[in-house]
């Protein structure tokens, strides 16, 4: 440990000139919004809130820069990633934003839902089973979100450094890439457009389609399960602290969470891994027991969690990731003898 302390603080012969590459996406995902947002400038609800937004996340990350540059050490940039990793759920709610100047696509989901498994399953879960115990242990999966990620995060900082920028690059870039999707996707989720629609219209199989309801409405169904558990009061906490009509398909939560385990995977450690799997399993369905998402958002999640973290774990740059060009040489060496 205090070699690792050391290691930390020590000034870097070749400080990183530029951003890191996780920093990179949260950058150009900034942009892109950015320029949407004043190209329909007239149709956003609150514009000002979102274009400001972007331009004290940019002066944040000009600042912690410039100071990484006047004390180049490992320490700034774990500031550097734990400033942007407080912020991967503030930026949630533009996507409502986003949602709000497209209609709503939420009865082709039902609908698809309906299709696929002859019932809803957000709908039954609860119903069925609904005893405290297994209430505790979906509302525990759903609450072990952004434990789970803190857990792999500082595994790959204390046992396995030489790795933790690329992990916090495919962890961000797995929250960014979803985050794109569910701009140019508006689908609220079970919660929503059940409370919109009425419980027993959607149990008679009836998903009419609500057009812009969402973009003044957000009234929601009440989160299932036992009412004086604690997991369960942590989960109406987070929901009541930032939950929209948005963000629904795919899940983001199981999308991370493959990803994660993925990461955990990696990490060589079977301790880490098979300790956050029960977590992960109980974060799939809880993701439909809590009426969050659709049973094909948690499917969709696995699909497309699976694929970001295959393509970002491919990507060669950041200064801290494993070292493809140095192993490039052992190897070009080793021919050479």
């Amino acid at each position: 440990m205090k070699r690792f302390f050391k290691e930390l603080f020590a000034i870097e012969k070749h400080p990183t000139r530029g951003l890191m590459a996780f920093e990179w996406v949260i950058m150009t995902y900034l942009v892109v919004t950015l320029v949407v947002t004043l190209a329909f400038y007239d149709q956003a609800a609150n514009p000002s809130i979102m274009i400001w937004r972007r331009i004290a996340v940019a002066a944040m990350t000009a600042v912690l820069w410039g100071i990484y540059r006047m004390v180049p050490c490992k320490a700034m940039k774990v500031v550097r990633v734990l400033a942007h990793m407080a912020l991967l759920s503030r930026w949630y709610p533009d996507t409502y934003e986003f949602n709000r100047m497209l209609p709503n696509l939420d009865h082709l989901f039902a609908d698809a839902e309906q299709w696929l498994f002859g019932c809803q399953p957000a709908l039954l879960f609860s119903q069925i089973f609904d005893n405290k115990l297994f209430s505790e242990l979906m509302c525990l999966g759903y609450s072990s979100y952004y434990p789970i990620i803190a857990a792999v995060c500082f595994y790959y900082l204390l046992r396995r450094p030489q790795e933790f920028e690329r992990v916090i690059f495919v962890i961000v870039g797995v929250f960014f890439v979803h985050y794109a999707i569910f701009d140019l996707l508006p689908v609220a989720g079970p919660q929503y457009y059940y409370k919109a629609v009425g419980e027993d219209m959607i149990a008679q199989g009836v998903f009419p389609n609500l057009h812009g309801y969402f973009f003044n409405n957000q009234e929601c169904l009440p989160i299932p399960g036992w009412e004086g558990g604690p997991f369960h009061h942590l989960v109406v906490h987070a929901h009541n602290a930032g939950e929209r009509p948005t963000a629904a398909f795919p899940s983001s939560h199981m999308s991370v969470t493959i990803a994660l385990l993925f990461l955990a995977w990696h990490s060589k450690s079977r301790s880490l891994f098979f300790w956050l799997l029960p977590l992960g399993l109980l974060m799939f369905f809880a993701t439909f027991y809590i009426k969050a998402h659709y049973a094909i958002d948690a499917l969709a999640g696995l699909v497309s969690g699976t694929l970001c973290y295959w393509v970002f774990m491919r990507y060669k740059g950041g200064r801290w990731a494993v070292t493809y060009a140095n192993s490039f040489r052992k190897r070009k060496k080793s021919k050479k003898r």
